[in-house]
Order: C-alpha cells, then sequence, then structure tokens
C-alpha cells in the first residue's frame, strides 16, 4: 500500500489576519508582563565581576614527548608524569572544598559605602551582614531557611565580628553552611585544559570587593601549592636544622672540654695525660666534621626548598570593574516581552495551528 502524506500548509496572511483583529489581546498582556517583569528585575542587586589569569609553572618534565604534545592538541592532559598530585586540572576542586572557602573568612576589606565611607571589615562579616537584599524574594528566602531549620535544627552561629580565624570548617552551623556555600557560588575557577591557564572570576555587589578577592583568591591558591609542592623539602629542612643546632651545640661543648683540659694540665708531660688530650682532641675533630656536614645538608636543604617552590605568571591581574556585569534589566525585560508576545500569538492562533479532529 502506497503512503501519502499530505502537506499542510500555513496561510500567513489568515494568520496576520487573525493577529491584527485580536491585537487589543496585545495591549493587555505586553503591559503586563512589562510591570510584573520590571518588579521582579528592578530589586535584583547588581553585582559586578573580577578576572584573574594565571599560568602555573609545570612541576616536571614532560615526559611523553610528543604523545603528550599530540594529546594536549585535543585537549587531553597525560598528568606530565611529574607525579604531582595536585595539578592545575584538580584547582577547580580545590574550590569546592569548605577548607580553602573558610580560610578566605579571615581577608581583611575597606569597602567603600555608598555614602562616601570606607566599611572596614573581614570577608566573612561583609558576606554576612553587609549584602544588599532583594525585597521582593527575601521573604521567601526567610521563610525557606527556617522550615529548612525546623526540619532538621541546627545550632546557630555565635561568632562575632572579626572571629572569622574561629570558625570551624569541620563542623558549621546551619548559617556558617549556607553562607560557605553561597562563597562557592561567587569564586569560579577553570582550566584551559590546553595550556593549563587557571581564570579565577569573582563575583560580587561591590566592584572594589570583587577585585580584591579576586587578586586575595589567586594569592591563597599560590601559597596553597607552593606549601603542598615544598612540604617534604621544608620537612627536610626543619630536620636539618635541628641535626645542625644540636652537632653545633656538641662542637662547642667538646672544644670547651678540651681546652679546660688542656689549660688544667698545661705543664703535665705524663702519657695518661697526652692520651686523654689526644682522645679529646680526636672527639672534637668528629664533632667538628658531623657540624660541617649537617651544615652542608642544610644549606642544600634551603636549595632544595627553593627548587621545589613553583614560579607563577600571572597573565591578567584583577581590576576594578568600570560597569556592573548584572543583572541585564533591558534586557531582561525585553525577553519577557518576546516571550509574552510569543505565548499571545499562540493562544490567539491556537484554532489555525491546532489541528481539528473530523467525526
Amino acid at each position: 500500500m502506497e503512503e501519502r502524506h499530505q502537506v499542510i500548509g500555513v496561510d500567513y496572511r489568515k494568520v496576520f489576519s487573525e493577529i491584527w483583529k485580536r491585537r487589543k489581546l496585545f495591549w493587555k498582556t505586553l503591559p503586563i508582563a512589562f510591570v510584573l517583569s520590571c518588579i521582579w528585575i528592578l530589586p535584583q542587586p547588581r553585582y559586578y565581576t573580577s578576572e584573574v589569569m594565571l599560568a602555573p609553572e609545570s612541576a616536571g618534565e614532560v615526559t611523553g614527548g610528543t604523545l603528550a604534545n599530540l594529546a594536549s592538541s585535543f585537549g587531553f592532559n597525560l598528568g606530565e608524569g611529574s607525579g604531582d598530585a595536585i595539578y592545575p586540572m584538580l584547582y577547580p576542586d580545590l574550590f569546592e572544598s569548605p577548607q580553602f572557602i573558610v580560610s578566605l573568612f579571615n581577608i581583611k576589606l575597606d569597602v567603600p559605602t555608598e555614602d562616601g565611607e570606607i566599611l572596614h571589615t573581614d570577608y566573612y562579616t561583609y558576606m554576612s551582614k553587609h549584602q544588599k537584599k532583594n525585597w521582593l524574594t527575601e521573604p521567601f528566602k526567610i521563610v525557606f531557611r527556617t522550615i529548612k531549620r525546623w526540619i532538621k535544627p541546627k545550632k546557630a552561629s555565635e561568632m562575632a565580628a572579626g572571629e572569622a580565624s574561629k570558625l570551624d570548617p569541620f563542623h558549621l552551623s546551619y548559617d556558617d553552611f549556607s553562607l560557605v556555600e553561597g562563597v562557592k557560588g561567587c569564586i569560579q575557577c577553570s582550566v584551559d585544559k590546553k595550556t593549563d591557564v587557571v581564570s579565577i572570576v569573582v563575583t560580587d555587589q561591590n566592584a572594589v570587593v570583587s577585585a580584591v578577592m579576586a587578586d586575595s583568591v589567586k594569592n591563597r591558591l599560590q601559597t596553597f601549592i607552593t606549601d603542598y609542592r615544598t612540604s617534604k623539602a621544608r620537612l627536610d629542612l626543619a630536620y636539618y636544622e635541628q641535626l645542625a643546632v644540636e652537632s653545633k651545640k656538641e662542637y662547642e661543648e667538646s672544644v670547651r672540654e678540651y681546652s679546660r683540659f688542656c689549660d688544667a694540665n698545661r705543664n703535665s708531660i705524663l702519657q695518661a695525660y697526652l692520651s686523654h688530650r689526644d682522645e679529646l682532641e680526636n672527639d672534637m675533630q668528629l664533632k667538628f666534621q658531623t657540624y660541617t656536614a649537617m651544615s652542608t645538608q642544610l644549606q642544600g636543604a634551603r636549595a632544595k626548598v627553593q627548587e621545589k617552590t613553583p614560579a607563577f605568571t600571572t597573565l591578567k591581574s584583577a581590576i576594578v570593574p568600570v560597569k556592573p556585569a548584572g543583572p541585564k534589566r533591558m534586557i531582561f525585560v525585553a525577553a519577557m516581552l518576546f516571550l509574552t508576545f510569543i505565548g499571545t500569538s499562540i493562544y490567539i492562533l491556537r484554532d489555525i495551528l491546532l489541528p481539528h479532529s473530523e467525526a
């Protein structure tokens, strides 16, 4: 049996005629959509974004050769064969760690206010007490937070201003946990798979704070990676420093003992004296050699720390943004009007667009 497909055409004249006949409906829906979209978007606080770009030093030489370069061209990273557990592709995961986010709370800020004053505070106090609220959605958020506390109550934060360093990331209150989650949404980290360039973008309601935090987060990331890369070398350095101090004390004590013995028996020619003097002298020489060896090891450990310290190249520094990044109020209102126009048109043309079933 041969199937026949019926092509249904659209009579554009009829469509435009139907829309034109019921154009008064747009005079009702479009103003309503305009007013509602303005009511929704105008109370939204403006926010600013600041970005820094960082090129970290590789932890080691690439051992994959041509294969590693070929994989990099396709967006894959073979790990460079360095044995480094934290390589650039894992940096975004670091920003999901509550311990890292909590470490940012003690950053000191000088926030310019709308009345021309300067607010001296830390990041924790600023985020928890000095954020602009949307009066339209804030009542719903308060009700939602209250319900969640009833369902699963947690102890409220009792930390005073300026005590962000006392916050325990292992056991957070509900308010502090919500604040940590909010900060995660304000700080974004991404890594280019081909070049390993790290981009850090900080969003905040204050332009100065966004730039300051972007630079501070970059410094904290550098400090974290440097501490990780040099942890073993710094432990070795502390160990050799302790050995060097102990060997120096032992050498100085042997020198004093040898000097006291020689001064007390200056005119003695007894063989027992000579033997004991030679024994003390040999012991002094051995401890001097030990002290010299420990000093050499100490200098080598210090050089190792410097060798393991990674270098970071800042490709793009943080600057105070001039224009807000959002919300795009005009675009939002225009988009809502467009969607309302489309929805109204579909409602008017529902009899034309939807096929009728024949009896």
